[in-house]
Formats: C-alpha cells, structure tokens, sequence
C-alpha cells in the first residue's frame, strides 16, 4: 500500500483552508520572510490557525523557506523556525544548506525536512546525497521524466519523492537561474524572481540575421499532469504538487478538486495498492474545468520525453478555454460561431497578426514549427452577451471573421466558485450497546482505533422501540468533521430507555476521543535518526559525482550565501568554494574580465522546437552560429546547445 499525498498551494489562510476542504491532503505556505515567493507571506498566527485547521483531517502544513539566506538574517531564520515549529507545522521546505544544517538541530522528529526543487535534483545520486543530509523529502527537478522518476525511486525506494504536476513552469532548472539577477538585480533564489523567461526577445543569428521577431521563445506553457497521474503514482512519486503561491482561491478550489477527484477515481480502481494520505472525502457542488482556470496552454513538459510543443511563443499571458470563431462582425458588436454560453462581463482575448511589426529584411526561413512572425494577443470585456452575440464596452481593434476566439474570465464560473463548493467530512461507523451498568459507544475511522466511551444510566425497560431516535442522535454530528456512515445497534438494546441528553452526551465524549486519535496520528516520514545506520539510503556517493559537472567549473552554483553553507560545503569536500552570485553581484552588473556566465540552464531547446534539431529530424539550419537572443533594449544573451546531454544554456553576450 503506498500513500499519496495531494499537495496545494496557499497564498493565504483563505487559500490554504479552502484547499483542504476541496481534497488536498496538504498544503504549502510562505512563512512572513525567506519563501520563494515574497509577495506570498504570512504570519505566524495565520499559520497556526491553518495548522489546527488541517489536522482535523490529519492534513499537512509545509512551510516554505527556501530562499538562500544572508548571514544577517540567519539568527532571524532559526527563531521564525522555532515559532513555526510551535505553532504546529509539519514540515520544513528549504534550500539553502547552510540554513538546513542548522534547523535539523533544533526541530523535533514530528516535523520533516523537503528538499526544495530549487535543490536541482535531476538523479539519484543527488536525491541520495541530499537524504544523507538530513532530508525525509526531496521535491524533484520539474524536467523529468517518469522514466528517469522510476530510476530514481528503483534506487531510493524508502525516500518520498514529491514532483510537480500542475501550474506555470520554470524554463531554467530551478536553483540555476541567475536572469532575473543579472538582468534586474532581483534574484529567484531570494523569491524575487522578475521573470525574464516571460520577456519577449528577437532571435538572431552571429551575422545579425533575424530568425524571429518579438517571440516569448523562452516562455514555457503551464504544466497540467492531469492525465497522467496514475503513470506518476506507478513512478514512485508519492507526493503531486500543484504549483501558485500566487494564484487566488478559485484558482485553489477549481484545481485541487479536478486532481483529488481524479486521485480518488485511480485509487478505486487499486485500493489495495494506493491510499490518501490524509482523511474524510469531499462532496462537491460544482464540476472543476481545468480550462477555465489561468493557464497558458497545457504541457505535460518532459513527463514522455522531449515534446515540440511545449512554449507559448505568442503570448506569455492566459489564453484561457477555446470558446470558438468570429462569424460575422457589426459596428458594435459581433457573433460567435461554437458552442459556448456567455455572460455578461465575460473576458475573452484573440491572437491578432500584424500588431508587432514587420518581417525584417534580414530574416531568414523558420522550421516546420515555425511561429507567426507578428502576433499579438488583444483582450476585451464583454458589456452584453445575447446569445452567441457579443456586444463588447469597446470594439476591439484587429478582430476579424474566423479568428479563433478564447475566454480567459468565465464570470458564470468565477460566480459559482464564489460560494460553498464543497464539504469534507470524515466518514465514520458507530456501534452502539450495554454495559453492566450503563450504555456505551464504539466509534472508528478507518485505519485508526476506536474510540470508545461509556456511561453509567440505569436499564429501564422503554414504553416504545428507541432505534430511530438513538440513530438520530448518535448521527448528529453536524457542527464536527464527521459524518455518521452507519449506526450499529447490539441485539436488545433498543428496548431500553435512553434519554437523548444521555446519548448526545455519549456522542460528544466519542468524538472527543476520535479528534485526539486524529491529532495524534502521524502526518509526515522521517528518518533523520536512521541515516547515520545507513538504513533506507544506499551507500554514500562521492560528494563529486551528486551535481553536474558544470557545478565544478562554476562553483557559484552551490548558491553559498552564508557562512554556515560554506563550512558545511568544505565538510563535504567541496575543494573550492564561492559566493553565491547574488553575493557576488547584489546589484546585477557584471565585472570587467569575468568568465561566461551561465544564467540559465534549460531542457526546453529552442533550436528544436524550431525544427533545427538534426539529431531528432529536423532540417539543417541556414542561420551561423551562436545564436543570440536580444531584448527590446539591445541587451543580448548567447545560446549554447549542449547536444551531448540535451539542454540548452543562456549565458550574457
């Protein structure tokens, strides 16, 4: 029986409540400071108040900090961690080893430590490395395939993988990506990631020839596993993350239902081989449409291999669901032609050609998957829908008869997810009987104890059958997380007198007990006290063979930002040591005389999803290497294709 862990997103407590009430069986959440994501923290208090709130369920809260951390900072780090730690958190994502050396010493075996992906965890070796540290949890590199999953778990199959299955993506292995930095002075390892890879470049080639004109070509289309779950779940990944700290809770609501329903719908099928991993099921009140909630077009990245399909050149915004054509165009309106149903106030949007300039003189022929050399995508509010005719609050300029029309604001939808969705309760079975002196209640949930509780009432012979009104009391768990599954009546018993007050008093003393076998179930793995047995992990790799052999040549890439992380670096071996390149460069500017950096480190091959790629069919470019991109303000940027091990490197002119 392997257990499966359904993890949400939580921008705030709103979110995080909401997402285990629609399924998930766990949630992250930023801390007030140090997560990835800066303009997604929270407080102490509310993260408490989402910890009590989630263990009714035997839920998880997992805290993000895994930012790097200054040396200043790192005394401010351990003690939010203790606050943390008290207010009942589960688990501990981090990145920074430095920080990690130092938190494993002051929190309890109860709360476990998840590698963060900014880890870069791409092998075994790496993931074994990082448990021999201290981790229960390595959260994998988003670019891998089940295949290389199933590797990594046939290698480790006592380490919980956890892998990301739904969400916007990052085209650089994350904890290498250095753009956002050089270019802005805003690092992603320190949660202020500026979004270079969202940025619209020219293509060129070492003449100065155009290949492609204002093109997102680094701009990656969300990630949606959705129908490949049970091939992750067969992988060894136990733990499917959805990605957006940022994102709102009908965002939350609408994708956490789709996956934990689906989850359910696979675990029916094998429930002698998979279980969740928190309690209750969830009784909806709407129908999750993955299509309607923010995505750029879906992915499902490098799960099957390498995919041509898996940029969203055109537009790095939401395009939203399909919901049709443009058949006939008037002065002040027009009409769609599919079909789709309308609101008033809906948001639809369109590729529009032409809007961006020219084909310039120098550009050369694209690939088989050539991209539109001018588009655009135009947005506009919908003032009045009747019908399949739309009157827009302004006519959009550019539209045309058969452009493909998307709807990227479903206000039906928005306004169906603004109320109660859902309901999750925690099943249970009720055996109700005697005792010498009194009556007494069995209750249990499945895979815990019973709880059980008795008092003492005199037997009296009862004037009328008591089956209906004991059923109705003992099930009366309305203002609880439970529902009443079944009322069990021993043989007899019903012929007694039982007050009501007796058996709402025996109903309230049984619930107690179940909430205390609840809190006290174990939530989370950990293994810190068996690494140094050896027990669960294999054999100690060299400290040489757990990175990329560009993590030599470039030691920045360990991301050392404190004193802690470098002596914990020398422990391990690491002859030469360096600052991380936020310490190096806090204000992005590069120094005379430095080597080439590498800035990003990506799967997604532009080259091949161009259909240049001869060592996987394409043709033979016309263009001379290297290629540059370059931004709106000339700011250049060299491709290096790495064709021996299939990825592409972004590194400054």
């Amino acid at each position: 029986m392997r257990t499966i862990e359904l993890l949400a997103p939580a921008k705030n407590l709103a979110c995080g409540i909401a997402a285990i009430g629609h399924g998930a069986d766990a949630v992250y959440i930023g801390a007030s400071r140090f997560g990835a994501r800066q303009s997604a923290g929270n407080s102490v208090e509310d993260i408490h108040e989402l910890c009590e709130y989630a263990h009714r369920f035997g839920a998880t809260v997992h805290v993000t900090i895994n930012t790097i951390i200054y040396d200043s900072e790192l005394e401010e780090t351990i003690a939010l961690v203790r606050e943390l730690v008290e207010a009942g958190v589960d688990a501990f994502l981090l990145q920074d080893m430095g920080l990690m050396s130092e938190v494993k010493k002051i929190v309890p075996e109860t709360v476990a430590l998840h590698a963060s992906t900014q880890c870069d965890t791409r092998t075994w070796e790496k993931a074994s490395w990082l448990n021999q540290q201290g981790f229960d949890r390595v959260v994998l590199a988003r670019e891998l395939s089940s295949e290389e999953i199933s590797g990594i778990h046939k290698h480790l199959p006592d380490l919980e993988l956890e892998a990301f299955v739904h969400g916007a993506l990052c085209v650089s292995y994350s904890g290498i990506c250095y753009a956002s930095q050089y270019c802005f002075g805003r690092s992603a390892n320190r949660g202020a990631c500026a979004q270079f890879c969202r940025l619209a470049f020219d293509l060129k080639d070492s003449d100065g020839k155009t290949i492609e004109h204002q093109k997102h070509l680094l701009s990656l289309k969300d990630m949606s596993q959705i129908d490949n779950l049970e091939t992750l779940m067969r992988s060894g990944a136990c733990a499917f993350k959805i990605e957006g700290r940022l994102k709102d809770i009908n965002y939350v609501k609408n994708v956490v239902s789709a996956y934990s329903q689906r989850i359910n719908e696979i675990i029916g099928k094998y429930p002698k081989e998979f279980c969740r991993a928190s309690l209750g099921r969830v009784q909806y009140t709407f129908t999750p449409d993955l299509k309607k909630t923010f995505n750029r077009g879906y992915t499902n990245y490098f799960l099957n291999g390498r995919q041509p399909d898996i940029f969203s050149p055109d537009t790095p915004k939401a395009l939203g669901e399909y919901v049709g054509r443009v058949k006939e165009i008037r002065r002040d309106s027009f009409n769609v032609a599919g079909t789709a149903t309308f609101a008033n106030g809906d948001g639809l949007c369109f590729l529009a050609s032409g809007q961006v300039g020219e084909k310039s003189s120098g550009q050369v022929e694209s690939g088989r998957n050539s991209i539109n050399p001018s588009t655009v995508l135009q947005g506009f509010r919908v003032n009045l829908a009747v019908g399949n005719r739309l009157y827009p609050f302004k006519m959009p300029k550019g539209l045309k008869p058969g452009m493909a029309l998307y709807r990227n604001q479903d206000q039906s939808f928005d306004k169906e997810l603004s109320g109660t969705t859902a309901v999750r309760k925690i099943p249970i079975g009720m055996r109700f009987g005697l005792t010498n002196d009194g009556f007494k209640v069995d209750a249990s949930i499945t895979s815990l104890d019973e709880g059980r509780t008795a008092i003492t009432f005199a037997h009296q012979l009862a004037q009328k059958p008591q089956h209906d009104n004991i059923v109705r009391q003992l099930s009366k768990l309305g203002n609880t997380v439970y529902e009443c599954s079944e009322v069990e009546i021993e043989e007899g018993v019903e012929s007694y007198f039982i007050p009501s007050s007796i058996l709402a008093e025996l109903r309230r003393k049984v619930v107690e007990q179940l909430d205390t076998q609840v809190q006290q179930m174990k939530r989370v793995v950990t293994h810190r006290q068996t690494n140094d047995k050896g027990q669960g992990i294999r054999k100690r790799q060299q400290f040489s063979l757990v990175n990329p052999s560009q993590y030599n040549e470039l030691p920045y890439l360990y991301n050392i930002s404190n004193d802690a992380a470098r002596k914990f670096y020398e422990y391990q071996g690491l002859s030469k040591s360096e600052s991380a390149f936020e310490c190096q460069q806090p204000n992005g500017l590069r120094q005379e005389g430095e080597a080439d950096l590498l800035l990003m480190q990506c799967r997604h091959c532009i080259r091949y999803s161009l259909g240049y790629c001869v060592k996987r069919g394409g043709k033979s470019p016309k263009w001379h290497e290297p290629l540059y991109l370059e931004l709106s303000d000339k700011r250049r940027f060299r491709l290096e294709f790495d064709c021996k091990n299939c990825q592409m490197n972004v590194l400054p002119e």
